[in-house]
C-alpha cells in the first residue's frame, strides 16, 4: 500500500495534464499562426511598395473583370481616360485627420463615375473635400468637363466592419465605397469591380487626391509573442501546481 498516495496523485493529474496540453497547443497553434500572418504582412507592403511605384497602365479589359481577385488588383497603378458624370458624384463620409495635401479632417471621399468610350463605367475616388465642400456648387473648378485622364490606384470594395453605419442611398448618406450598392443607387451598367483612387495629378482643385493611405498595421510578430509567452506561463503554472500536489 505504501504506492497508494502516489498513485492518487498521478490520478489527480490527470485532468490538468490534458488541460495544459489542451490549452498549451492552442496557445502555441495561435502564436505559429501570427508568425504566419507576418510573413504575409510583410510580403504584402512589399508588393504594394513594388506596385504603387510601376508606371501606370490600362486596367483590365471588361472580358477579364469577372476573374478579379482583390489580390490581383489592389493598389495596382492604372490610368484610364473618359468622361465624368457629375450628376451621379456619391460623397461616403470620412475622417481624414493626416492628409497629404493641404486640406483635412471631417469630410468626404467623392466617387463619381467615369464613362469610358467603349460603354463601361469605373467609378473613380477623386480625393477628399472638407465638410463645408460637400456641395459641388462650392467647387465648380472640379467639376471637369470633357475627356479626362485619369490616373491612380486600384482599389476594391471597401470592407463594412460591425461599427460603420448603414448606407443610406436615398438621403445620399454614404459611409462605405461599395461599388454594387453605388451602382445600382445610381443606375449604373456595366461597372468595374473595382475603383481607382485618383492621385494627386487629377485636374480640378477639389476634390484632393493622391490620399491613398498606403500604411498598414504590423503587430503580428507582437501578437506571436504574446501567445507564446502565455503558453510558457501556462507550463509554469502546470508545474506549480504539480510540485505542490507532490507526495511530501
Amino acid at each position: 500500500m505504501s504506492g497508494a498516495p502516489g498513485a492518487v496523485v498521478l490520478r489527480s493529474l490527470i485532468i490538468p495534464t490534458l488541460f495544459m496540453l489542451a490549452m498549451g497547443s492552442f496557445l502555441v497553434g495561435l502564436g505559429i499562426w501570427q508568425l504566419h500572418r507576418l510573413t504575409w504582412k510583410e510580403g504584402l507592403i512589399e508588393e504594394v511598395a513594388e506596385r504603387t511605384m510601376l508606371p501606370p497602365v490600362a486596367p483590365p479589359s471588361e472580358a477579364q473583370w469577372p476573374s478579379l481577385t482583390r489580390d490581383d488588383l489592389e493598389y495596382s497603378h492604372w490610368q484610364v481616360t473618359g468622361k465624368f458624370d457629375h450628376s451621379k458624384e456619391i460623397r461616403a463620409f470620412t475622417n481624414l485627420p493626416d492628409a497629404k495635401g493641404p486640406v483635412s479632417g471631417v469630410g468626404y471621399w467623392v466617387m463619381t463615375p467615369l464613362l469610358r468610350a467603349d460603354g463601361s463605367t469605373v467609378l473613380i475616388n477623386r480625393g477628399f473635400v472638407p465638410e463645408a465642400r460637400r456641395d459641388p456648387a462650392s467647387r465648380q473648378e472640379g467639376q471637369v468637363a470633357g475627356s479626362v485622364t485619369i490616373s491612380g490606384l486600384a482599389r476594391w470594395t471597401e470592407d463594412r466592419n460591425t461599427f460603420t453605419p448603414a448606407d443610406d442611398p436615398g438621403k445620399g448618406q454614404w459611409f462605405t465605397r461599395d461599388i454594387a450598392g453605388i451602382a445600382k443607387a445610381e443606375d449604373l451598367t456595366r461597372v468595374a469591380p473595382f475603383f481607382i483612387d485618383a492621385d494627386a495629378s487629377a485636374p480640378g482643385g477639389l476634390p484632393q487626391g493622391g490620399e491613398t493611405l498606403l500604411s498598414f498595421p504590423n503587430n503580428h510578430l507582437q501578437y506571436a509573442l504574446t501567445w507564446f509567452g502565455l503558453a510558457i506561463g501556462l507550463v509554469g503554472v502546470y508545474i506549480a501546481f504539480v510540485l505542490r500536489r507532490g507526495p511530501g
